[in-house]
């Protein structure tokens, strides 16, 4: 294996990145469900990202244990991409800047990718389903007005049930938002749960005051941030455009590591991951990864229950009434605890 140089990017200036050649071999990612993919940014202590590492910089430990990886790559792989664009009403001023934030991030756009736009405020709503055509998600923020509360957790829940329906094995919610929830159905717990089932990392762009306020949260994006392997930055209005360009850069240079678990059993417990990098000369490192998975059998219960729970929801909403079987059949899917630990959530909304 030839070896490669390792270069310290920062997160400022950058114009001449794109022009460098990636030295790593092109690869096509194959989406194996025994293959656990793990993507990692690496970031050194002055915050600049690292690239040019090799696998053997990079330890995986699931539960404790040592993996082997099987598959590495740290090439501009296409994305599935989801905009998670708060539209309440306190956004009425940030909405113009949030838009070429936006705008400031597909700049870094791979013409593979595909991306769709959920918009929420009293609640959520998919504005625009998955796409090539990234511009069409521009023009449709050109046309947003802000109102109502914010069910951020909500929209949150309605992009990680999109993302399901993605065509790349990378996948990233791009958040934008003035604040914490203060009108979801679904609670803190309950998403938490939802985005440790799902293999999407959540990047969020946080406008906070400082001034107090009940909806000024950054602690609920950075702790859902941080889960999935993503990052939060709690930016000014001022700063938006540049923390967009950020996280763009980020994406186009994140390391996935892939291993197939040492653990045989199909118990859909859930399973931690730990990412340790070490490399010779550049001091300390620091990773950021998705920090856990569920095992796979009771994952694919649950996909399956909970599309059966969205057709549900669905049907609702245009007015058409379940019959009594169908009704019933929802409710033992519900509280079966092999698929829910606490059903009370499905239940109320079986109960709407």
């Amino acid at each position: 294996m030839r070896a490669h140089p390792l270069i310290l990017v920062p997160l400022a200036g950058l114009l001449l990145f794109g022009q460098e050649e990636s030295a790593l071999p092109r690869v096509t990612l194959r989406v194996d469900t025994n293959v656990v993919l793990v993507p990692v940014t690496v970031l050194d202590a002055a915050q600049r990202m690292v690239t040019g590492l090799e696998a053997e910089n990079f330890q995986v430990l699931e539960d404790g244990v040592p993996q082997k990886l099987v598959s590495f790559g740290s090439e501009d792989a296409p994305l599935s991409i989801g905009i998670v664009l708060d539209t309440s009403g306190s956004m009425g001023g940030n909405l113009a800047i949030s838009r070429r934030a936006v705008a400031e991030f597909f700049k870094s756009a791979n013409p593979e990718d595909e991306a769709f736009l959920v918009e929420f405020n009293n609640q959520p709503d998919l504005v625009l389903p998955f796409t090539h055509d990234l511009h069409e998600i521009e023009n449709r923020i050109m046309f947003t007005k802000s109102k109502g509360n914010t069910a951020l957790l909500d929209g949150i829940t309605l992009s990680v049930a999109q993302m399901k329906k993605a065509t790349n094995p990378r996948k990233a919610l791009i958040l934008v938002s003035d604040g914490g929830d203060n009108h979801s159905r679904y609670t803190e717990a309950e998403v938490r749960n939802r985005v440790k089932e799902s293999d999407v990392q959540i990047y969020a762009m946080g406008i906070f005051s400082g001034g107090g306020d009940i909806n000024d949260d950054p602690i609920l994006l950075r702790r859902l941030a941080a889960l999935t392997g993503g990052r939060h930055f709690e930016t000014s209005l001022r700063d938006m455009e540049d923390v967009a360009q950020k996280i763009g850069i980020e994406l186009r240079n994140t390391y996935l590591l892939g291993y197939v678990s040492t653990n045989k059993n199909r118990d859909g417990k859930y399973r931690s991951i730990n990412v340790k990098v070490t490399a010779r000369g550049v001091g300390k490192l620091t990773p950021s990864w998705r920090r856990g998975y569920f095992a796979p059998a009771r994952q694919l219960l649950l996909n399956s229950a909970r599309q059966e729970i969205d057709r549900h929801i669905l049907v609702r909403r245009i007015g058409h009434r379940h019959s009594p079987a169908e009704h019933n059949h929802l409710r033992r899917l519900v509280t079966n605890p092999c698929l829910f630990r606490n059903p009370a959530r499905e239940l109320t909304i079986l109960a709407d």
